[in-house]
């Protein structure tokens, strides 16, 4: 499922990254790679704020709705 459906407070996995490989370059700097752990704190409009690592990160709707958890 998308991340932007996900639900909220729960530990999930990052399956698969749609993007082209600049986006996907960007998003591995910032600690979301496939089989990376990541937690969805607030979900508003499309767009979420995660938890990676030991940092917050805000994606917007675009974005968002690129990433697949389970």
């Amino acid at each position: 499922m998308p991340i932007m459906l996900a639900p909220l407070n729960q530990e999930l996995k990052v399956v698969k990254i749609l993007l082209d490989e600049k986006n996907k370059k960007h998003l591995e700097s910032l600690g979301i790679l496939v089989n990376s752990k990541v937690t969805v704190v607030s979900s508003m409009n499309g767009g979420v704020i995660l938890i990676v690592k030991d940092g917050r990160l805000a994606l917007d709707r675009s974005i968002a709705s690129k990433i697949l958890v389970a």
